[in-house]
């Protein structure tokens, strides 16, 4: 990471520690969305360039985490000289009820709002400030909405059943597992639409879950010693069986994604 949000656009995907990632077809689609917000040029054999690389990566220790988490990452980095990079690294295991504290968010110039760029580091410090505060993670606030997660998209069912996440056009990520798990939520009942929360929203929540490519889904109970709604309630429930099946179906190789 340089500073310079237009150096590198990355994503972190999840591995079988072999040749597959856990919705590769996904994760590329959101390198040519950024890529064009980022006005960055993509190596036209990106797929390629990664799957060979994958064959050649050295596998970053043993598992540590149970099935409702994939067993490693990897941070896919490409510069904007179009060199690409991989870095593997065993997942992280989380407690069955995280908690957070609030920060500030980092604030970006229009189109690197809401990308995955090269000036990441407020996102690394906010990680290493939660786990100072005794917290699991941190969530980052514009005034009095809340924006993203230093490594997650926070999702909270309201009081009138509905589930709300922040708007990707005011600066939340784009993410990946709740595109990969939106359709079972709904399937079960629960609709869920991106909304500006705010602390008020927070407050008389139901529940809130956090999602990401190594965490999954994982119900969060706390805000800055508050505590939120009922952990592990239904939508936490329904979110999780959909990340399970994705986990079970959604591995693709080379051949998958080119088939």
């Amino acid at each position: 990471m340089t500073g310079d949000p237009r150096s590198e656009i990355f994503t972190t995907v999840a591995w079988d520690g072999g040749t597959r990632l856990l919705a590769a077809d996904l994760h590329f689609a959101r390198f040519h969305r950024h890529a064009e917000r980022l006005e960055f040029n993509l190596p036209d054999n990106l797929p390629e360039i990664v799957f060979e690389a994958l064959i050649m990566a050295e596998i970053p220790g043993e598992p540590v985490v149970v099935e409702n988490q994939a067993p490693y990452l990897v941070k896919i980095g490409i510069k904007r000289s179009g060199e690409v990079e991989l870095i593997p690294r065993v997942n992280g295991k989380w407690p069955s009820l995280m908690t957070a504290i609030s920060l500030a968010a980092p604030l970006w110039d229009g189109e690197v709002r809401g990308t995955k760029h090269g000036d990441w580091q407020p996102y690394i410090d906010a990680r290493e400030i939660a786990k100072e505060h005794g917290a699991d993670i941190s969530l980052l606030f514009d005034e009095d909405s809340l924006v993203d997660g230093d490594r997650c998209m926070p999702v909270l069912l309201d009081s009138d059943g509905v589930a709300y996440y922040p708007k990707p056009s005011e600066g939340a990520l784009d993410s990946i597992t709740l595109e990969q798990i939106r359709e079972g939520i709904e399937s079960a009942g629960i609709p869920i639409r991106e909304a500006r929360l705010t602390l008020s929203m927070l407050l008389r929540a139901s529940e809130m879950i956090v999602l990401g490519s190594g965490l999954g889904v994982q119900a969060l109970g706390e805000i800055d010693g508050r505590v939120i709604g009922q952990p592990h309630g239904r939508l936490y429930q329904v979110a999780r069986a959909a990340w399970m099946k994705r986990l079970q179906t959604a591995w693709m190789s080379l051949e998958d994604l080119e088939g």
